[in-house]
């Protein structure tokens, strides 16, 4: 059967890839030769449509943005209080069970085998349960994980539980940063997604301090708190996205008919392992300063513990202002000048951190050392969406993210290890060595388009 057709008038917005078919590159195209196949540009012309409705997004635009951006900062505020609270935690921990620091060091790094599962599988999730799946599955972990400890187990469990919190908080991990990832005014809306998070992580110390050292409360009691906070998650992130179904997300993201391996695709990519290997060692970072700075302000700077404890709150409320403000600055000199310039900024305060003993300049400097390191997470992010096509962020993004995760549980424990063998004075030499390595890793990323909707 031939090919009906039909004449296309050419429109003042045109999607990507798409060629006016009144024009050509010699100039334009006679009347009689104007008419297309709908089996062939029709089709390009819908897809170049959506291309153009997907890129330019926005986070009040369609309405229903709105409630879903609402749900996932209070995912992340909930995953900072997640991360936050194992520096406050940890000494207690010690104490009550009576541990070394290297058997401390498990509770870090067990969420390290759901942060793996959560790597070779959230781009598989997406596509048979879309992001609703995700938006359910990933806050029911959590709150599953906090019920048990909550209960105060043996040891043992509250490692091997630990691995189902690191799934659930795996998959938010991916999910959000790439769905954030790409509306427009990224970098701004990273900075307060990831702001929130430096605040859960900010206030988590705070309430478990206060809670142990004020109210005389076991350590347990603060994941009371935590399970009701996931079961809310859990509640608004199904509601927000509950429209967003698998087939859904496949039609959208796969518009090549190619639903299956991408993981496998984006692991092809350069700048996926490059990115990988960097958010493992910043987020081993900022989490092995977060979870080991109390245990060396009482060990090391002879501090009493609360005021210890506050170290921590100041580190996360670094990293909270930090992402908030400098993500409205970093966009305007770039994400590769600006990424450098803050790490080189912390090697200099990471310096005055371990070589000027007294506990005031210790706590100003980890304090600024959070500022600064603070909007590293979401600038790498920006990096992969610049970088890659957009049918790979999800995945490029979930395993990078995922990775960097791995590096959250991996880091601190080695940390802890060192600290066993070499005492807690220790954490300085090696976060010093890590910003470094940060730094030359950064440097091996392509240069970085800019884009568009980055204005």
């Amino acid at each position: 059967m031939a090919a009906t057709t039909t004449t296309v008038i050419s429109s003042p917005i045109s999607p990507p890839g798409y060629q006016d078919p009144m024009t050509s590159n010699t100039g334009p195209i006679p009347l009689e030769e104007r008419s297309i196949s709908n089996s062939s540009n029709l089709e390009a012309f819908g897809q170049g449509t959506a291309a153009v409705a997907q890129a330019f997004e926005r986070w009040d635009y369609p309405r229903i943005n709105t409630y879903r951006l609402a749900a996932i900062f209070f995912s992340f505020l909930n995953f900072g209080m997640n991360d936050g609270s194992y520096g406050a935690l940890v000494p207690y921990i010690e104490m009550d069970y009576q541990l070394s620091y290297i058997v401390t060091s498990l509770v870090f790094l067990s969420p390290f085998a759901g942060y793996t599962v959560a790597a070779l599988f959230s781009d598989r999730l997406h596509l048979f349960f879309g992001r609703r799946g995700i938006a359910i599955f990933a806050p029911s972990c959590k709150c599953i994980g906090y019920v048990v400890i909550a209960t105060h187990p043996p040891y043992p469990a509250v490692v091997a539980i630990l691995a189902v919190v690191g799934l659930g908080n795996g998959l938010t991990d991916a999910a959000w940063n790439a769905w954030i990832g790409q509306l427009a005014h990224t970098n701004q809306l990273l900075g307060l997604l990831h702001g929130l998070y430096g605040l859960g992580a900010t206030i988590a110390p705070l309430i478990a301090t206060s809670m142990i050292t004020k109210a005389h409360l076991g350590w347990w009691t603060l994941f009371y708190l935590m399970s009701a906070l996931a079961a809310v998650e859990t509640v608004t992130g199904a509601a927000a996205f509950w429209s967003e179904t698998g087939s859904k997300y496949t039609r959208v993201n796969r518009a090549d008919g190619e639903g299956k391996g991408m993981t496998r695709r984006a692991l092809r990519q350069k700048v996926t392992w490059i990115c990988a290997v960097f958010l493992l060692c910043y987020v081993g970072l900022e989490v092995s300063l977060g979870g080991w700075v109390v245990n060396f302000m009482i060990r090391v700077r002879h501090g009493d513990p609360f005021s210890s404890g506050m170290t921590a709150t100041g580190f996360w409320l670094g990293i909270t202002v930090g992402r908030v403000v400098l993500g409205f600055i970093t966009p305007k000199i770039g994400e590769r000048v600006a990424v450098s310039v803050y790490l080189l900024i912390s090697v200099g305060l990471e310096l005055i951190f371990w070589l000027v003993p007294q506990f005031i300049v210790s706590a100003v400097a980890v304090s600024l050392l959070g500022f600064f390191i603070g909007p590293i997470f979401p600038s790498t992010v920006i990096a992969v969406t610049k970088l890659l096509p957009s049918e790979m962020h999800v995945a490029a993004i979930g395993f990078s993210a995922a990775v960097g995760g791995g590096g959250a549980a991996l880091l601190p424990f080695a940390v802890g290890a060192i600290a066993q063998a070499k005492g807690p004075a220790t954490l300085q030499p090696i976060a010093l060595a890590l910003i470094a390595l940060l730094l030359g890793i950064w440097l091996t990323l392509p240069r970085m388009p800019k884009r568009v909707h980055d204005a």
